[in-house]
């Protein structure tokens, strides 16, 4: 019996192993709008369901020094209605369709996704491309100053207020990177960075980074990738085309340690790998 055993192990070993190692088959569609929004398609009917996300190549190393924390309020902008949805609808309508739908910020960009049954599919691209076109009609200045105070509350709440959380959302990359360097200061920002932020300096950045030709959009899951295609030209293509800027990176250096007064004693080792991520 033992033997019989052994035999089929060693048979089946092998085709374990090839199935293992098989290369992953991913079968998408990409083309580039003439405004210069990349779009990247992927066909799949496994469950009647699609998946879109927007990426937009700007997070927080694109701030510069007394203005941090933008990229992160941007993201919380977007959500505040747009040149043709009324704010609370965006999230209204998604949630009538059956959908949901979120965001989170980076170092190097911002990435907002919506989930939406596939009949829904036209919807979800409709107000993406309303808030990537048209924000700028919606927003006013007593906004941005609602949405700086709930993130000023954000940063509060998981930095401030919590045990440890400068150590880890501040003090670790101003030690991993330098003074002047676009990783050194928290995805979330400083306090009075954000306190000094003017309604213009926000108007500012989203024209600077919220272009199309910044933004690559990926539409993945129950679709007709010809269909799908028709639909992202008929609510993108109007976008008006913008010159993104590209921001040159640095030489980072280390500090070997820095020393803080906590409650407690606590040692933190970090290496520069990933990015923290902060989701609405």
């Amino acid at each position: 019996m033992k033997f019989v055993a052994a035999a089929l192990f060693a048979v089946l070993l092998p085709v374990s192993l090839a199935a293992d190692t098989a290369p992953l088959q991913l079968p998408y569609t990409q083309f580039t709008l003439p405004n210069g929004l990349h779009v990247i398609l992927h066909e799949d009917h496994s469950v009647p369901v699609v998946s879109v996300n927007v990426w937009y190549h700007v997070g927080s190393g694109r701030e510069r020094q007394g203005r941090t924390g933008f990229a992160h309020l941007f993201e919380h902008l977007m959500f505040m209605g747009s040149g043709h949805v009324k704010p609370g609808e965006f999230d209204s309508w998604l949630e009538s369709a059956g959908g949901q739908n979120n965001g989170s910020t980076e170092y190097d960009r911002t990435n907002y996704w919506i989930n939406v049954p596939s009949n829904a599919l036209e919807l979800a691209l409709f107000l993406e491309s309303d808030r990537m076109g048209y924000l700028l009609d919606s927003m006013t200045p007593k906004t941005v100053d609602a949405q700086r105070d709930v993130v000023k509350n954000e940063r509060r709440q998981s930095v401030e207020n919590r045990p440890y959380g400068e150590a880890e959302d501040v003090i670790l990359g101003e030690m991993l990177y330098p003074e002047g360097h676009p990783y050194h200061w928290p995805v979330i920002g400083y306090m009075p960075d954000l306190t000094a932020a003017s309604y213009d300096d926000v108007v500012a950045f989203f024209k600077k980074f919220y272009a199309p030709s910044n933004a690559s959009l990926v539409i993945a899951g129950d679709i007709d990738t010809a269909n799908a295609r028709r639909l992202v030209e008929k609510w993108f293509g109007d976008v008006k085309a913008a010159k993104a800027s590209v921001v040159a990176r640095p030489q980072s250096r280390l500090t070997p340690r820095v020393r803080r007064r906590f409650p407690s004693g606590a040692r933190y080792n970090a290496w520069r790998r990933g990015s923290p991520r902060r989701s609405r």
